[in-house]
């Protein structure tokens, strides 16, 4: 999602509002009484690179990373979302760890590729959710302009093949569905039976609460790795007022993490993320409309951390910020668990290829409960 015009501006006065106010009405560590690393009792902040920021690599930028997957205990892959006419593309990531703090190097560029071996390019092709697809051979990747899941041999970058996408989600006039707001994020289960495909935004039918939350819908995709996938269910999902779901991570079965995320220009960014439960989740597929669907429909969440509630660490902002910590995250990546117990956490931020935005690599310890 590029923060160019800011989602908040396009929907209600509510949700603008509440974009305004909310860091402000964000839960605050006491850090006199906890771990001074505390975001929240649920996660600790473990340090963050900015190592990436305005680099290249093999001629191309490494910029505009908007989603993160491990595909190796050190190792992730990261998308760009390519706002420039260069070359779609998918970064490998080399991880390293100094006392918790994140290191990085790129050691590896896939150009993504259509069937006839040419690139795709920003005309045709906006990146913004990735995982990793039999056994890390091939990538299942979201372009929100259509929009569409395709997937590409990672060591090609050849396209192999496209998922269904229902008609009501591409974009108006063709479906509900509003430009720069649809698959913004892609979870796959541990066995890769099972991916999930979130809305930034919501359909036209579907639209925006009194307090400004969007109603928001996730298809739920069956099938096996390397193999055909259809869509099995749709889970309603709500974020919260004035915020845009923008990131999913596979917990188990019935849990997952999300991501949301807004800016307000001259404030900064608010970056949440959340625990979400999917037991007892109700199938809305045949809901035309979830404007008058009851709360219990929605998927319950848990607030895990607020990252303006994260410890500043030595961050520097580009532009005007609540916790020079925080710029554009888009990226989020669960991996193994740590000497604590706790889940390591990777956040990626994307610069828009812009120089006020920085390219920053986050670390942090989670308690998934």
């Amino acid at each position: 999602m590029h923060w160019k015009t800011p989602l908040a501006a396009t929907v209600t006065l509510a949700a603008l509002t509440a974009s305004l106010t909310a860091t402000a009405a964000s839960p605050q560590i006491d850090r006199h009484s906890s771990d001074p690393a505390a975001c929240s009792p649920d996660a600790s902040f473990r340090g963050f690179t900015d190592s990436l920021d305005k680099t290249t690599y093999a001629g191309l930028p490494v910029a505009g990373l908007s989603a993160i997957n491990l595909n190796a205990p050190h190792h992730a892959v990261a998308l760009v979302d390519n706002v420039t006419n260069t070359p779609a593309r998918v970064f490998g990531l080399q991880l390293g760890d100094d006392h918790g703090k994140p290191e990085v190097a790129v050691d590896s560029v896939t150009i993504l590729r259509r069937p006839d071996g040419t690139p795709y390019n920003n005309v045709d092709f906006d990146g913004e959710g990735l995982v990793n697809d039999l056994g890390g051979k091939t990538i299942l990747a979201t372009s929100e302009r259509e929009p569409s899941i395709r997937r590409f041999s990672l060591s090609t970058g050849l396209e192999l093949a496209s998922l269904p996408v229902p008609s009501r989600f591409q974009v108006a006039p063709a479906g509900e569905a509003t430009s720069n707001a649809t698959f913004e994020s892609l979870a796959i289960s541990t066995n890769g039976r099972t991916l999930y495909a979130g809305m930034e935004g919501p359909l036209a039918s579907d639209g925006t609460d009194a307090a400004g939350s969007t109603r928001n819908r996730i298809l739920q995709y069956t099938g096996r790795p390397g193999g055909a996938y259809s869509v099995a269910a749709q889970l309603a999902y709500k974020p919260d007022p004035g915020l845009a779901l923008v990131e999913l991570a596979y917990v188990h079965s019935d849990q997952l993490v999300s991501m949301e995320r807004t800016f307000t220009p001259g404030v900064g960014n608010t970056i949440r993320v959340f625990s979400v439960s999917l037991t007892g989740a109700k199938d809305v597929s045949t809901q035309a409309s979830l404007a008058d669907a009851p709360e219990n429909v929605f998927v319950k969440k848990k607030l895990l951390f607020d990252l303006v509630n994260c410890p500043p660490s030595g961050a520097v902002a580009k532009q005007p910020q609540p916790n020079p910590l925080l710029d554009n995250v888009e990226g989020l990546a669960l991996g193994g668990f740590l000497p604590s117990g706790r889940r390591q956490l990777y956040l990626i931020s994307d610069d828009n290829f812009g120089a006020t935005q920085i390219t920053r690599l986050y670390s942090l310890a989670v308690d998934l409960h």
